[in-house]
């Protein structure tokens, strides 16, 4: 048996590691990298693997630095089973064809500019025409259903409590007479957080891969970031701005409609100062995204099924508008009532976020409100950085807006949730560190080895290991 790990071994994003043993081989997750021009070109660069050579995939989650090159494995031969949960199924089409959609719309901005220099035109990632011919090889599976992908390997779902659909994956892989067990954390959420399960504890492994995107750092508690995110709005709002919260159609914009949900129809002292304020999702992913949410309530805590159960859809309240078209987005940017405006992506590497910021960022009545990991050399990370200037379209924009940075929002798990969830092993199984910044990965093996004596492999470069 073998593993490599192909992408998330020098940061967050890119998520692809191959297991294989003398007869099979499968790929955990197969992630873009995200993070500026030089996280950019390692997209386009030759899987470290023949893709025709993968039997099939196993995906933890639909988040795009985990599932985003999918369409480009497929456009270069593999043809094999994607396994995902039935929530990732139907997430998976919304995020894969919109990847294309914004593939495709760079690639025309990239040959405009190309063709005006006399070079050659640019072609895109892979499209949307790509997207859709990958699709076709997604195969749902339950949680907590054992499933025998070949003769071999047999894989198991847990829920791992970071977005709908998101898991812990369990594989079991025989040979040589040998049966060994590997867990991949995927990404981990935070427990006793809104509308998800908890994460799954697991005991048993002997080999363990698991992220540690906040390895050496901790989360405030929820309930502050919401007393915070509420005291920024008002702020925000009774000066005549705007908020603008770059957010992740899948999973922090939710969590936002959730949080807003009870503070617009849940609490009539604050309610009667936002009664005037709209909310707006401007992101057709998002909508799209919301709307999958509510077909899959099986995925819910009970908290949440407690609100459905007395007849209050937590993904809707009194002010929560859905913007249906680009003239609509264009016109929140016109309208110049004091409002909050949530839309993607995230970490404001594309979509119609970069539009609201060109038109916000200028504004010192204006707030501009993070609620989730903003990765190295991303827009985002340059905003929380304190850049005096971004440049947006060609456009050099000065920041005068307020930057808020609300960390508690996470759906990542935090260092002490990370080590709480690694310490449950009860058979010191061999842990391998990826999915993290060097000094985030780096302290967090120190963090838990001076606590738990656990002596982890902290992954810095695309590497194989025989296990």
């Amino acid at each position: 048996m073998r593993i490599e790990f192909c992408g998330a071994t020098t940061g967050v994003t890119g998520s692809c590691h191959k297991i294989s043993t003398k007869e099979h081989s499968i790929l955990l997750d197969c992630g873009q990298f995200q993070g500026g021009k030089d996280r950019d070109k390692l997209n386009y660069e030759d899987f470290p693997f023949d893709p025709k050579e993968i039997e099939s995939m196993v995906l933890s989650h639909a988040h795009i630095d985990h599932c985003g090159r999918i369409p480009l494995l497929v456009k270069r031969g593999f043809t094999g089973n994607i396994y995902c949960t039935k929530a990732t199924a139907d997430l998976l089409p919304i995020m894969l064809r919109d990847s294309g959609y914004i593939h495709e719309k760079e690639a025309e901005w990239k040959t405009k500019k190309a063709l005006e220099k006399g070079e050659e035109p640019v072609a895109p990632l892979y499209t949307v025409v790509d997207a859709e011919r990958s699709l076709k090889y997604i195969t749902p599976v339950r949680y907590n259903e054992e499933v025998e992908i070949n003769d071999q390997m047999t894989i198991k779902f847990n829920d791992a409590g970071h977005i709908l659909g998101s898991s812990i994956l369990e594989v079991w892989i025989s040979e040589d007479g040998e049966k060994k067990k590997l867990v991949f954390s995927g990404d981990l959420g935070m427990k006793h957080r809104p509308i998800l399960k908890d994460p799954t504890t697991i005991t048993e492994a002997d080999y363990v891969v698991m992220e540690t995107t906040y390895g050496n750092r901790l989360h405030p508690e929820n309930v502050m970031s919401i007393d915070d995110l509420l005291k920024n709005i008002l702020k925000t709002t009774e000066r005549g701005g705007t908020v603008v919260i770059p957010s992740f159609a899948v999973g922090r914009t939710q969590e936002m409609i959730y949080e807003l949900n009870k503070l617009y129809d849940n609490n009539p002292e604050v309610y009667s100062k936002l009664k005037n304020v709209k909310v707006y999702i401007d992101s057709p992913m998002a909508t799209s995204a919301t709307q999958v949410f509510k077909e899959n309530p099986e995925c819910f805590d009970k908290e949440t099924k407690g609100y459905i159960e007395r007849g209050d859809n937590p993904l809707d309240f009194k002010n929560l508008i859905f913007t249906k078209s680009t003239e609509d987005s264009k016109r929140l940017n016109i309208n110049k009532e004091p409002k909050i405006i949530i839309s993607a992506s995230g970490m404001c590497e594309a979509g119609r976020i970069r539009h609201h910021l060109r038109h916000n960022l200028g504004n010192k009545k204006n707030s501009i409100i993070f609620v989730g990991y903003q990765a190295e050399y991303t827009l985002g990370r340059k905003l929380l950085n304190g850049a005096d200037s971004v440049n947006l379209f060609g456009e050099e924009v000065q920041v005068n807006a307020e930057i808020v940075n609300l960390e508690g929002f996470s759906a990542h798990a935090d260092r002490d949730a990370l080590a709480e969830w690694v310490s449950s092993f009860k058979n010191n199984p061999r842990v391998f560190l990826v999915h993290g910044e060097d000094d985030a990965k780096k302290d967090f093996a120190k963090f838990i080895d001076d606590k738990f004596g656990i002596k982890p492999t902290v992954i810095t470069e695309n590497s194989g290991f025989d296990l």
